[in-house]
């Protein structure tokens, strides 16, 4: 991230219009929730699905928590990161300010999920947002509530690397 504007130059460009079922970008490269070049990533691809966003993901091994149990952690990283890919259809990027998860059954190693975010309603800069995350028979095993607070891109020159100028 030796170019920090281009940087954000290139991650402006992604607030974009997307038609339904189109595969949404990723934030960056190395995102911990859907950067493919991360060897610690989630490696997590959404899809415009309406007005909000879905996605299948499958967890591994470098997610375990108890034997056999997805890390909460991890659940919420995931659901932390769609809620970040719904944000492409809101015409610019927002922070996270609160997540709630609610835990209603083990989160299963190997698994795949279906996952869904939405927006539920526009509050000034804030956006008040709602996942879920399903198995393939449509039984819930989390849901989830956040608020996001929408900011301007170069918000994001603040987390510069020391020594990588911001501007």
């Amino acid at each position: 991230m030796a170019d920090m504007q281009a940087l954000l130059a290139m991650w402006a460009e992604k607030f974009a219009v997307y038609p339904d079922g189109a595969e949404l970008p990723t934030h960056h490269d190395h995102c911990l929730g859907c950067g493919p070049n991360n060897p610690h990533g989630h490696h997590l691809r959404a899809l415009r699905h309406g007005d909000g966003v879905q996605a299948w993901h499958t967890f591994d091994n470098r997610h375990v928590g108890a034997p056999g149990i997805v890390h909460g952690g991890a659940v919420a990283t995931v659901v932390d990161d769609l809620y970040g890919c719904l944000l492409f259809l809101e015409g610019g990027p927002a922070v996270t300010r609160q997540l709630t998860i609610e835990y209603l059954a083990p989160v299963l190693i190997g698994a795949e999920y279906r996952l869904q975010a939405d927006v539920v309603r526009r509050e000034g800069r804030k956006l008040f947002v709602a996942a879920r995350a399903t198995e393939p028979d449509g039984r819930a095993v989390i849901t989830s509530t956040a608020v996001f607070v929408k900011v301007s891109v170069e918000h994001f020159a603040q987390g510069s690397p020391p020594g990588v100028p911001a501007d």
